[in-house]
């Protein structure tokens, strides 16, 4: 149920007063007593598991998610699956839960789609509509779903074998709500390789074929087939490029038109765990150009990455093994739609939510632009925020004074919320947003101009003492624009916030549990300063788009 608000004009004169008091009282931060960690089936644990419950993002109904997987679209409705312990909130033996959306903010949760069989678990993997039927397991009238997913065997692994991890192939024959194991997989088997997994495949439509990114070890495989059954060897990628301090997984790769040109590249997705650049899991990205048979970095691409850590997808600590939907580019105005895992490994088993644990992102549109500081690949909301916006609040131009309030107390609820904030007149100080609550829980984020970084602290944010690594920080981003003008675009449900600093160029995001909700967000600067803002404030409810 959302809190009361006021409307637009009771919130200007709110924020007017609050201005010319310029300051905030803010109560001392309370001590965190939750030490909570793995299953916990109290009823205290359950009212605080759906008190951090998003109101936007996914989130299981029960136990335990992980990497999203097999994602398409078709016939308005966006199919999401995902690495699912339906019988545990930590990881487990793993499953394939499913999920649907026609909005990409009201999801409906499925019967789990795929089950564990004898060849092991069903690990990561992609989906795709066979239009064609190529693999004759549908009919062109009804064009089969096919996934491709790997099987782990666990009794394998822990006999030493490395062969534990195949490539098998099921499809769906009702738009991917039910699904049939094909009889005789798997349809890719290990070459002696011990992480052998997480398949993406995609239509190469100019040679007629589909193909296959898979994580081997520390490169990523291709594979190519007319047939998703018959799949044969081309190439490998990524010895001594990119990062390598952890494991190579969740790999993706697709087209891309440089914005305002005409040229295309390959864009190329490889997460990693460990080895992020705030610490534990991300996902790196590579820019060049496939020719069906192997992917080549870009010759500017790779002079930049031989000397810089910059090329994330996102920079935050909690956006991990993201991929694109399959079948949403249908033709060349649509751009690829991403959707990660919104958690880390360095804690994601042990956050205090206990009855279900982990969300995913909000979906993203992917760009590609290339500046004089080389190719950055942009992130941008993908949704219709009109549609769920139930009050706004507007600020004109104005100057940063001190502590400047932007949002006061019990006016706008920032449990669900997206805001727009634009800084102009950059100066060398530090810029601090920050949100607070009444027991002093904070989270603070923002700008460094002298340092050209962004930051994002939530060592303070409320429940924070089930790891010592939640609190590591604070996470940081480098800034590739030289304007003294600063976009910040970000949303806020309940416990994560989605940072876009100038127009998606650099993307941070991180999950947060406060002890109640934050009322107030502010802004100060290290030392006096000219710099004027302008903010626009969204409230948002999923469910008026269901009116």
């Amino acid at each position: 149920m959302k809190h009361p608000t006021i409307f637009l004009n009771q919130f200007s004169m709110v924020f007017i007063s609050i201005i010319l008091l310029n300051s905030l009282l803010f109560l001392n931060a309370c001590s965190d007593t939750n030490s909570k960690k793995g299953s916990d089936s109290s009823t205290e644990a359950v009212n605080e598991g759906e008190q951090y419950r998003p109101a936007f993002h996914f989130t299981p109904q029960k136990n335990w998610m992980n990497d999203p997987n097999g994602m398409f679209y078709l016939d308005g409705k966006f199919h999401l699956y995902f690495q699912h312990h339906p019988d545990s909130n930590v990881w487990g033996p793993m499953h394939w839960g499913h999920a649907t959306s026609e909005d990409l903010m009201n999801w409906e949760e499925h019967e789990i789609a795929l089950f564990p069989d004898e060849l092991g678990t069903i690990f990561s993997g992609s989906a795709v509509v066979d239009y064609q039927n190529t693999s004759g397991l549908g009919t062109k009238e009804n064009p089969p779903i096919v996934a491709i997913y790997t099987n782990h065997d666990a009794d394998g692994e822990k006999a030493g074998s490395l062969t534990f991890q195949n490539q098998s192939i099921a499809y769906s024959n009702d738009k991917g709500y039910t699904w049939t194991k094909y009889s005789k997989n798997p349809v890719v088997k290990n070459p002696g390789i011990k992480d052998f997994r997480d398949p993406k495949v995609f239509w190469m439509e100019n040679q007629q074929k589909w193909i296959m990114a898979l994580a081997a070890g520390q490169e990523i495989q291709y594979y190519e087939s007319k047939n998703l059954i018959d799949w044969s060897y081309k190439s490998s990628f990524g010895t001594g490029i990119g990062n390598h301090n952890g494991v190579w997984e969740c790999p993706d790769l697709f087209p891309l038109t440089i914005e305002g040109t005409e040229t295309v590249k390959w864009v190329h997705l490889v997460s990693i765990n460990p080895g992020g650049p705030n610490g534990g899991s991300a996902t790196q990205y590579f820019i060049g150009d496939f020719d069906g048979n192997q992917f080549t970095l870009d010759p500017e691409f790779k002079v930049d990455i031989e000397k810089s850590h910059r090329f994330w997808a996102d920079f935050g600590r909690d956006n991990y093994a993201g991929v694109t939907f399959s079948n949403w580019r249908t033709d060349d105005k649509k751009k690829p739609l991403f959707l990660g895992w919104m958690s880390n490994w360095l804690y994601g088993t042990i956050v205090p939510t206990y009855n279900w644990r982990s969300a995913m992102t909000l979906p993203r549109n992917l760009e590609l632009s290339k500046t004089k500081e080389g190719y950055i690949l942009k992130s941008t909301l993908a949704v219709d925020w009109d549609s769920f916006t139930t009050n706004k609040g507007n600020i004109v131009e104005t100057k940063i004074e001190g502590n400047t309030t932007i949002v006061p107390p019990n006016t706008l609820d920032l449990s669900a919320a997206k805001i727009n904030i634009q800084l102009k007149n950059l100066e060398s100080t530090t810029y601090i947003f920050e949100l607070a609550n009444q027991y002093g829980d904070t989270l603070s984020f923002g700008y460094d101009h002298k340092a050209k970084q962004f930051f994002i602290n939530r060592s303070k944010s409320g429940k924070v003492d089930f790891s010592p690594e939640f609190t590591k920080g604070p996470s940081t981003a480098p800034r590739f624009s030289d304007d003294d003008m600063i976009s910040l675009e970000f949303v806020l449900d309940k416990m994560s916030i989605e940072l876009f600093y100038d127009s998606g160029e650099a993307v941070m995001t991180e999950i947060f549990f406060p002890n109640a909700p934050y009322q107030t967000l502010t802004l100060r600067t290290d030392d006096p300063t000219n710099t004027k803002y302008s903010a626009t404030i969204l409230e948002v409810n999923p469910s008026k788009n269901k009116e």
